[in-house]
């Protein structure tokens, strides 16, 4: 019995931590929220802009561990407020999962970007990104935490694609972001980025992305990984361990979860 309880703290990987998820409400940010309480997160709290999801997920990890902030996280006023009111709360911030994002709904090839959807993804993805570190690492160094920052990239900041451009350019920034993590350092803040291919989450149905049969068909003939489809559960693995303790020493570093995608030389995305 007690090997059984030893082993079973030992898988705890988060014991006692207090985290935030942008973009909690579905997808690869409600997969990475419930493992977060799965691995003992002492507080799960979900940044998004959709409530009625948002609680929904919040109450069926648990209200004692589990609770929802309504945050755009472009409005840096807002993403203070809920950050000031998490350590309020609990006392400490050790986690920000900066996961918020979007795509625009057309294609955006370089020759027929629209900057109206162009300055919306970048708005998100870029500057929703930036305010969310800035005011989490403020935090952290504030109450003396030695916080984990992970941000979500994707494989198009790594490789670029036919289409989806103003996104690619947005999760370039991301990496950039990121890549200046020596500025945190100094205090013990790591920061690091996980970069998915294609999942099929609400996101990717602008992608014609909608099931993980989507996924096998469309991405399975590029990766040189077989037999294993890619889900929001395997990049909420990757984000766990760029969060936890078993990567101590681990900063400035892009965790890239695509099966080889990018290993190949040549892709149709």
């Amino acid at each position: 019995m007690a090997d059984t309880q030893s082993n079973t703290s030992l898988k705890k990987k988060l014991q006692g931590k207090v985290s935030i998820v942008t973009g909690g409400a579905s997808g690869i940010g409600e997969a990475t929220a419930r493992l977060f309480a799965e691995h003992g997160a002492l507080a799960v709290v979900i940044a998004d802009i959709q409530p009625e999801k948002s609680r929904s997920v919040a109450e069926s990890i648990g209200p004692h561990l589990c609770s929802y902030v309504q945050c755009d996280v472009t409005d840096e006023e807002q993403a203070k407020a809920m950050i000031d009111w998490i350590v309020q709360t609990y006392g400490r911030l050790d986690i920000m999962f900066s996961n918020a994002g979007k795509i625009s709904a057309a294609e955006q090839t370089v020759l027929d970007l629209d900057f109206s959807e162009f300055d919306s993804v970048m708005r998100v993805n870029a500057r929703g990104m930036a305010v969310c570190v800035k005011q989490a690492a403020r935090k952290m160094i504030e109450v003396g935490s030695r916080g984990a920052i992970v941000c979500t990239a994707s494989v198009a900041a790594e490789m670029g694609g036919r289409k989806f451009t103003d996104y690619s350019m947005s999760k370039h920034a991301v990496l950039g972001l990121m890549r200046s993590c020596k500025q945190r350092g100094a205090y013990g803040i790591r920061v690091n980025c996980v970069s998915p291919s294609i999942v099929a989450t609400p996101l990717a149905g602008v992608m014609g992305v909608r099931t993980a049969g989507d996924v096998q068909s469309i991405i399975g003939p590029l990766t040189s990984l077989k037999g294993v489809g890619l889900t929001a559960e395997h990049v909420a693995e990757a984000v766990l361990f760029l969060a936890s303790d078993e990567s101590a020493f681990v900063t400035g570093h892009n965790l890239v979860v695509d099966g080889g995608l990018i290993c190949l030389p040549y892709t149709k995305m």
